[in-house]
């Protein structure tokens, strides 16, 4: 390598472009992320160091000016705090890339994160919709109209699957096997690994119906949701549809839905503890999400729980005097280089 400085963006480039996506086999998701990770410390050497990207050295990322740099993602840009660990998780995962490509350039980018500890974030409470707030919103959208048949099959999917956001974004015709009473889904989830599942025969019908509305079913290739502008849907669509949906919800019952927000996740959640309360084991349950450890899927039967413990506050309320209980209360774009863009 010419020099120190080059030799970061050219470690950097090659991680980022190369080494994640074929060597890790990182999802695109993850790249995206990690990017803006590095894209967020170029704009805080140049607005805070007033160091420009091509002259950005492994010895100028000391332990002081990383611990600035968290600091102001925190305060400044208003990252959270689990926001601001997936930053760190990125930097401190090129710099063992980088140090075992360049040992001497890169050891002390290295040994300043290693000295940086992961902050304990206070434990976020998971959205989930009961049975009645699930049936209540699935029967929301006009079939009559085009984009909200678009909507009232895509969120009914969503539960029938438990699928992610992401991954009924990538869901295509070819992935969709349709049988007596029932269908199966090929569904891609992270790290490119591929699970099988079947969705009930309701939901396959109404699934079927709507692929032959859009006369999809000879044309394996195409996504079965799209957007108003683009022929593949993308995850803030997706939000944009929950966050339509859920609003109305609200205001049509007061009484439910009383989570601040239900991001598109939740149905995946709710399609979790739903199983789990009728009874299916959790390495069933894990298998149909597609964890890849029964750890993960263990926290639905916390949900299970919180969803037990709210029947049995509501029947309490319900049943009991009220005397009888207490009352409750943009970064520049000539520094960044294009291969983070």
């Amino acid at each position: 390598m010419k020099n120190n400085s080059s030799g970061f963006l050219e470690l950097l480039n090659a991680y980022i472009s190369s080494y994640l996506p074929r060597a890790v086999g990182a999802s695109a998701n993850t790249v995206k992320s990690y990017k803006y990770a590095f894209r967020l410390l170029i704009e805080f050497m140049y607005q805070q160091k007033e160091i420009q990207a091509d002259k950005i050295a492994f010895e100028n990322l000391d332990y002081e000016t990383l611990m600035e740099f968290f600091t102001w993602i925190e305060e400044e840009r208003g990252c959270s705090v689990s926001t601001k660990n997936q930053r760190l998780s990125a930097l401190a995962s090129f710099s063992e890339y980088a140090q075992n490509r360049d040992f001497a350039a890169a050891s002390v980018f290295r040994n300043s994160i290693n000295k940086i500890p992961m902050k304990k974030a206070s434990k976020k409470k998971r959205a989930v919709f009961s049975m009645q707030e699930v049936t209540i919103l699935l029967k929301l959208p006009d079939s009559s109209k085009e984009t909200c048949l678009r909507d009232k099959v895509l969120l009914s999917l969503m539960y029938a699957s438990g699928a992610r956001a992401q991954e009924i974004c990538d869901l295509t015709v070819g992935n969709i096997q349709f049988h007596p009473k029932r269908a199966s889904l090929n569904i891609k989830g992270k790290g490119g690994k591929t699970r099988r599942i079947g969705i009930p025969n309701a939901c396959a019908v109404m699934l079927k119906r709507y692929m032959a509305h859009r006369n999809l079913n000879d044309k394996p290739e195409r996504h079965v949701f799209s957007s108003q502008t683009h022929e593949q849907m993308t995850v803030s669509c997706i939000e944009e549809i929950f966050k339509k949906y859920v609003s109305i919800a609200k205001k049509g019952n007061p009484s439910l839905f009383q989570e601040d927000s239900y991001p598109p996740h939740s149905m995946r959640h709710s399609t979790a503890s739903h199983m789990l309360e009728a009874g299916v084991p959790l390495v069933v349950i894990k298998n149909f999400l597609g964890h890849a450890s029964l750890q993960s899927t263990q926290i639905y039967a916390e949900i299970s729980q919180n969803t037990v413990d709210k029947h049995l506050k509501e029947w309490n309320e319900k049943w009991f005097p009220r005397n009888m209980t207490n009352e409750e209360e943009h970064t520049k774009k000539d520094n960044i280089p294009d291969f983070l863009k």
